[in-house]
């Protein structure tokens, strides 16, 4: 009986009902080898990202303790809501051009990645102003003004601002990155990404405490090692398309194509961005308050919060890489006519991620006090307490591993068909409304510490992934036009 169920569960040949079969299927290693293809530079490149990023802030912690992590963590939610209007942008990026793509229009392809591009540079503009003016009130408003010490304020106020100065380009990067995941060349993607990351974090070692003949430059040589990271990044990213146009690749630009925004191509990018940019706000007000309610804990269990966070980013990206898998194969087949193929590859991608999920799981667990311990130098302030906060979180970490990393391979699932609306729905109620009221819950009501509050608002990750698991079961997203 059981193992009757993990076939099922894991077979190919039943996750496609046989009424609703258009042509013929793919056995169960091909489904899988195909998936495995577009996934795996996606999920090596988000998780070296994240590792990358986990070695940033072990450095900040290792060499500045408590402080300096608090000062590098205030910024990150006022940073992703500036961020979060090229999240929505880069979603319609994706699944525009994969759908383009299995409609072998390269040329419209193409257009879409133009108009995204003047856009993101446009936008991103204006929020470089809005953020380099308002850079103390973002920092007071994310709970800056509970701060124990002045320091910490105004070391988080500086790394955000020069941060921001970098918005425009990292913006441009993530645009281009976004379209080439959409025709499935995530290799491209994955080597842009891990060289800008070393080169942030060999300017890391450079800029935080001082090395190689460079200034120690503390929090803000953190902020400048990653604008540096950025840059290389987007370097690298307009060259395969410069490379692109000279070598006949598919996406590709050049100064003597029609840079003027385009009617259809911003018609088609505002249809599907749109309602992303609805669940982008909507997901960063939740994340912004979230991150304000564990502020008020104070330095040292916010410090762990960080902790936590970075290996919750880094499990996130896992689910990541299979979902870009997810978005590139279910676009591309809706294009082709075959929505019975975007059923099977969709579910195809959500089983690796529960496999993967589980292996993350029993290794947080297994190791927490020494992931924890990697993290802040054992000499440094409170570091002990730190370690035991961090340690007792990540078993609530470990525990919804599976939710979290099967929710983001059906949301990405769905975006790819184009059913924005419905994960902007779920996503907004989920993380602005029920994650802030149980973190609410938790500290001002039963006065929980670090571990009671991830209880309470990781639970709105079970609650996604019921939610969102019938909806891409049903089929009701294979008829949207893109």
């Amino acid at each position: 009986m059981q193992m009757n169920f993990i076939r099922r569960f894991f077979s190919p040949q039943f996750f496609v009902k046989k009424d609703e079969v258009l042509g013929e299927l793919p056995d169960g290693k091909t489904a899988y080898k195909e998936v495995w293809r577009i996934a795996l530079p996606s999920v090596i490149e988000m998780v070296l990202m994240s590792l990358i990023g986990s070695v940033d802030t072990m450095m900040v912690g290792n060499v500045l303790g408590p402080d300096g992590l608090s000062s590098v963590g205030l910024p990150t939610q006022p940073r992703m809501l500036l961020l979060c209007i090229f999240f929505a942008l880069n979603v319609g990026v994706t699944a525009i051009v994969a759908r383009r793509k299995g409609e072998e229009r390269q040329e419209a392809a193409n257009s879409t990645l133009r108009n995204a591009m003047m856009l993101a540079l446009s936008i991103s503009l204006v929020l470089t102003l809005i953020a380099a003016l308002f850079a103390e009130p973002l920092m007071r408003l994310a709970g800056g003004d509970s701060a124990e010490k002045e320091e910490i304020f105004r070391n988080a106020v500086d790394y955000f601002r020069i941060m921001s100065y970098a918005l425009p380009i990292n913006a441009l990067s993530m645009c281009i990155c976004a379209a080439q995941r959409g025709i499935g060349k995530t290799r491209i993607t994955m080597w842009v990404n891990v060289a800008s990351n070393l080169t942030n974090v060999f300017f890391n070692f450079c800029l935080i405490g001082g090395n190689l003949g460079f200034p120690a430059l503390g929090v803000q040589g953190a902020a400048l090692a990653s604008v540096i990271g950025m840059l290389v990044g987007f370097l690298m990213a307009l060259g395969t398309l410069v490379i692109g146009g000279k070598h006949k690749g598919y996406l590709h630009i050049s100064i003597r194509d029609k840079w003027r925004f385009e009617k259809d191509a911003m018609k088609a990018i505002v249809k599907v961005g749109g309602n992303a940019a609805i669940e982008q706000l909507g997901v960063r007000f939740g994340f912004f308050i979230y991150g304000r309610i564990l502020f008020s804990l104070g330095t040292t269990m916010y410090a762990a919060n960080q902790i936590c966070m970075q290996l919750l980013n880094l499990t996130f990206t896992f689910g990541d890489g299979f979902g870009v898998a997810g978005t590139a194969l279910v676009g591309q087949n809706l294009g082709r006519k075959r929505a019975d193929l975007s059923m099977l590859y969709g579910k195809v991608c959500q089983r690796y991620a529960v496999i993967v999920s589980l292996i993350l799981g029993a290794g947080i667990v297994l190791f927490r006090y020494q992931l924890a311990g990697l993290f802040i130098g054992a000499n440094t302030l409170n570091a002990d307490e730190v370690i035991r906060y961090a340690a007792q979180t990540m078993l609530v970490l470990a525990a919804v591993q599976p939710f979290q990393t099967s929710s983001v391979v059906l949301s990405s699932s769905l975006r790819g068909a184009g059913d924005n609306l419905f994960v902007a729905m779920v996503s907004t109620t989920c993380v602005s409304v029920v994650r802030p009221i149980m973190a609410i819950l938790a500290v001002n009501v039963l006065h929980l510490e670090l571990m009671g509050t991830w209880i309470f608002g990781l639970s709105e990750i079970v609650l996604r992934f019921i939610m969102l698991y019938p909806r891409f079961h049903s089929g009701k997203w294979k008829n949207i036009k893109v």
